[in-house]
């Protein structure tokens, strides 16, 4: 009885025991890992902790998309061999300091984690760093052709929140990439029946906050638009019309001209003209006449008859 007594303090000292111990290990883990927070073109050095002279140095980065990057420093060759890490990240050396993993213009494909492990005469050291890069989003703010104010917060990581001002009512809806980034547009839906139409959309985001202010005035732009309309229209059958008459007075011109026929008109046969055309005949007669006569007294002065031609 008693040795089962015995047994059980044994049981819940060697619990306690592991379980301080486990306990103690990741308090250590947790000291030796860091969170960093970059935002998207910024650039920052990583250091590792460590006492002593270092042997042997190793960065083994984990990005959540693509391949493991190692680079690796042996102090005695005064070495260094990479693999398949992108150029923005090296090795800096600091006099009396150990090699420093440093990230020029950060970007999302360097988001993940990053690991040190250095040798040296004292010990093993271990530090571990989580990535984040932040993606500020690109503000825009417009007017859609109801006259309604519409705020876009593209490609933003993670995604902004949109806030209006005045507030009024508003419909939002996101669209997510390929990287990682979301884009978020708000459509403001309540018109203020106050003086001012100014609209403010206000973006909230960990890589800073911004706003923007437009007047999209909707009774005026109605107004507007009616009238730019109906200048266009306008202007339009006014050019139909100048061509229209171009083209008509264009296709009469070019048509052949039509002189309609005079009326026959009866010559006048002038009293003249009469005697001209009886004349001849006239002529004819009396020269007729004049041989008859000039016969017959030759007829008569012969005592021929007068029945009878000379030279018969």
């Amino acid at each position: 009885m008693k040795a089962g007594t015995n047994m059980k303090i044994a049981g819940k000292t060697v619990y306690v025991f592991v379980l301080l111990t486990i306990i103690m290990v990741m308090r250590l883990a947790g000291h030796n890992s860091s969170s960093l927070v970059m935002t998207v073109g910024n650039s920052s050095v990583l250091n590792c902790s460590l006492k002593g002279n270092i042997t042997l140095l190793k960065w083994t980065i984990t990005p959540k998309a693509g391949g493991v990057c190692t680079l690796v420093y042996r102090a005695d060759k005064k070495m260094t061999h990479r693999t398949t890490c992108s150029d923005n990240i090296n090795l800096i050396f600091t006099a009396d300091l150990p090699p420093a993993l440093e990230i020029r213009q950060v970007g999302l494909a360097q988001e993940g984690n990053y690991s040190c492990d250095v040798a040296s005469a004292e010990g093993n050291f271990h530090k571990r760093y989580h990535l984040t890069v932040l993606a500020p989003p690109r503000l825009s703010l417009s007017c859609d052709e109801q006259g309604s104010p519409v705020c876009e917060a593209a490609a933003g990581k993670p995604p902004a929140q949109l806030s209006w001002a005045p507030e009024g009512s508003s419909t939002a809806e996101e669209r997510c990439h390929d990287n990682g980034t979301v884009t978020v547009l708000s459509k403001f839906t309540a018109c203020s029946t106050s003086v001012t139409n100014v609209t403010t959309c206000m973006v909230s985001h960990p890589a800073g906050n911004r706003s923007q202010s437009i007047d999209c005035c909707p009774s005026e732009k109605i107004v507007t638009n009616v009238f730019l309309y109906a200048c266009i229209i306008t202007c339009v059958l006014i050019i139909i019309t100048l061509l229209a008459v171009i083209y008509y007075f264009k296709l009469h011109g070019d048509r052949p001209c039509h002189k309609t026929k005079p009326p026959e008109i009866a010559p006048v046969h002038s009293q003249q003209d009469d005697t001209m055309e009886v004349e001849p005949y006239t002529t004819y007669v009396q020269k007729e006449n004049v041989i008859y006569n000039s016969v017959s007294d030759l007829t008569v002065g012969q005592d021929l008859p007068q029945d009878s031609c000379p030279g018969t």
